[in-house]
């Protein structure tokens, strides 16, 4: 069964391809994103568009 995508996907292909809970995948980003000042964020949409080509 595949998770439900809130904004790209992106956490719900991670949780599938590492075989691993997503709302532990969104609340890792949620956090490095509060305090990352903005880099994850650049992250997460490189991260989309190897999700996509892939």
């Amino acid at each position: 069964m595949r998770p439900p995508e809130v904004i790209l996907g992106v956490c719900a292909w991670l949780s599938i391809k590492f075989n691993l809970n997503v709302w532990l995948i969104r609340g890792v980003f949620i956090a490095i994103a509060l305090g990352g000042a903005g880099t994850p964020i650049l992250f997460y949409l490189l991260l989309y568009f190897v999700m996509r080509n892939s």
